[in-house]
């Protein structure tokens, strides 16, 4: 088996819960302008993508989209924090690959991902995090992917990523880069788990940190 040095991990639906808070805020950005809240067919989407795709979807007229973008940077997004849940095992699984392994995020998310880190007290546990901001091209183009590869100067095959959707899968493909499939059983991945702390038995991580021998 490949031996993995860098585990990465996107953040909707891996390292949160954040279903329920994303519903909550698009759905005032909508209501805002007059318009139902968001459905769930409209979540599915905007839960995947950047916040300017999920807003050009929902506004596909360009003087709403404007002025959706002009509200969106008004909101207060602590407000939303309540509505998130950090996923189980998280935290113990972070402690148990560090050192022998280095951390990063890969997220379509743009401006908050810091805050969420801050508000959540997970801030010291990521060697790296690429958000959509930091690339060309986000999700499902390789970009925010490859640069994790890149900064630690190893190839894409020794970095293993652990997502949740669709757009994860084609990024992962497209990188060259092992996919953990999160609890979704659709997706076309080498690896498939329904918790954090199976990642540990995928990557030989004891008890106390160490790598199985």
């Amino acid at each position: 088996m490949t031996r993995f040095e860098v585990v990465a991990f996107d953040c909707d639906g891996v390292l949160f819960d954040t279903e329920q808070a994303n519903r909550v805020y698009y759905s005032n950005i909508l209501q805002h302008f007059g318009r139902p809240a968001v459905t769930d067919e409209q979540l599915v989407y905007v839960h995947m993508h950047t916040i300017s795709e999920a807003l050009a979807y929902l506004f596909p007229d360009e003087k709403t989209l404007a002025a959706a973008h002009l509200f969106r940077e008004t909101m207060d997004y602590r407000q939303y924090l309540s509505y998130f849940t950090v996923e189980p095992h998280l935290v113990s699984l972070l402690q148990k690959i560090k050192p022998k392994f280095k951390t990063a995020i890969a997220t379509n998310r743009t401006d908050t991902m810091n805050r969420l880190l801050a508000a959540f007290d997970l801030e010291g546990h990521f060697d790296l995090i690429v958000t959509a901001s930091d690339v060309e091209r986000p999700k499902p183009h390789p970009d925010v992917l490859l640069k994790i590869s890149d900064h630690f100067n190893i190839p894409p095959e020794q970095v293993i990523y652990i997502g949740d959707s669709r757009l994860d899968q084609l990024a992962a493909r497209s990188a060259g880069m092992p996919l953990v499939a999160y609890r979704n059983p659709e997706l076309s991945a080498e690896y498939y788990v329904n918790n954090l702390s199976e990642i540990e038995g995928l990557l030989g991580v004891g008890k106390n940190g160490n790598r199985n021998t």
